[in-house]
């Protein structure tokens, strides 16, 4: 009589789908997707790259007010009505922005200046530096994209950390290649962050999800701020050089990213379930990997700080470099070497005379400094 009655008190009790549907299981992290279910993400205060914009905003209006286009270039401006913050002509500065004097001025780097004038301080000024308008618009979104979302990822002491720090190394890199052109790197931090955003994805790839739309939009932010570089006062050695610190910070740095707990039925993208991050979690936090990327970082840095004061110049090794840099063009000037005009003053009529080609051309206008005449006898040569 016992078997029967154990027959009839084993009873199979199955969990209904919605138990298994609302079940906080799974853990996932969302870089460029969103989720229909709460995240802690959406709550975290981005301070830090939102500071970043703030003070690249604020020098750009600083380096557009010292520009005063109306009072220095005749009235010969765009946007004429914005006053003292007009832009200059298309032809002198493609991106809407300032003269190249003015660059000069407020800190961009120029090799006379950092490597025979020794004005070391260039390299933290020129960082935060825009070209133009245009340019300030596509780097900024693009920190904005790519930054808010590391921030909430990783936290905001690591982002600001790899970002001042890709911006510094970017200005070394871009002392080795930097020409008489003025030139400016706010996109080095960008690139670091790109960078450190690579290596953060090749570091947990196993556990992550929808790896290929994160590098495909990856790819497209490098190659539209790789392509502003090729234009003038763009460095793109500053963002070459900002993408090997990025990437050798982000190994050393962006571990343990923050996750949260949703139901194991929001998908997204970057997701990693419960079982594989405790499976996977002293792999995360590889000392070797990171001590390795922080002795290359820290040499690749001194290294680049002693080219710097012995005044180490690329360009003479690689003949075709500076094509990756600007690439000449009927619309500005790529122009590497200082070319004199002859001044003729005549009438109140100024006139300038390119003396490697005898193009000359006239200005309705005589009351202009040293710095304004080299940049239209820039234009006039090229």
């Amino acid at each position: 009589m016992a078997k029967p009655i154990k027959d009839h008190l084993e009873l199979e009790i199955k969990p209904s789908e919605n138990d298994y549907e609302e079940s906080p299981t799974t853990k996932t992290v969302f870089f460029f997707g969103c989720s229909r279910s709460h995240s802690r993400r959406t709550e975290k205060n981005t301070w830090v790259i939102s500071l970043f914009v703030m003070l690249h905003l604020v020098a750009f209006a600083a380096t557009m007010f010292v520009n005063d286009c109306p009072t220095n270039s005749n009235q010969d401006c765009v946007l004429g009505g914005l006053g003292r913050l007009s832009f200059q002509p298309l032809a002198e500065n493609p991106f809407l922005g300032p003269s190249s004097s003015t660059l000069d001025t407020v800190g961009a780097l120029c090799r006379k200046s950092v490597i025979k004038q020794h004005q070391v301080w260039r390299l933290f000024t020129c960082p935060w530096l825009h070209a133009g308008f245009i340019h300030l618009v596509v780097n900024l979104a693009s920190v904005i994209f790519v930054g808010i979302h590391l921030e909430q990822e990783f936290g905001p002491l690591r982002i600001g950390v790899i970002y001042m720090l890709s911006a510094l190394f970017g200005s070394l890199g871009s002392a080795f290649f930097v020409q008489n052109i003025p030139a400016v790197g706010s996109s080095g931090a960008l690139f670091g962050l790109l960078g450190a955003l690579l290596s953060g994805l090749i570091r947990n790839w196993k556990v992550y999800s929808d790896k290929f739309a994160v590098l495909a939009a990856l790819v497209l932010v490098a190659l539209v701020n790789f392509g502003l570089g090729l234009l003038p006062h763009v460095d793109n050695f500053s963002n070459m050089g900002g993408f090997v610190s990025g990437f050798l910070l982000g190994l050393a740095l962006l571990f343990n990213p923050h996750v949260e707990q949703v139901a194991q039925n929001k998908k997204g993208l970057f997701e990693y379930n419960e079982k594989i991050s405790l499976s996977f979690k002293h792999k995360l936090d590889k000392p070797v990997l990171r001590s390795v990327s922080l002795v290359l970082f820290t040499i690749i840095v001194a290294g680049g700080v002693i080219g710097v004061i012995h005044g180490f110049n690329a360009n003479k090794y690689c003949s075709w470099c500076h094509y990756a840099n600007c690439v000449p063009s009927k619309r500005w000037s790529c122009n590497e070497k200082i070319i004199p005009c002859e001044v003729t003053v005549s009438a109140g009529r100024l006139t300038l005379t390119c003396k490697r080609n005898d193009k000359f051309q006239t200005f309705p206008f005589t009351n202009i400094s040293q710095a304004r005449i080299a940049d239209l006898c820039s234009q006039i040569c090229s």
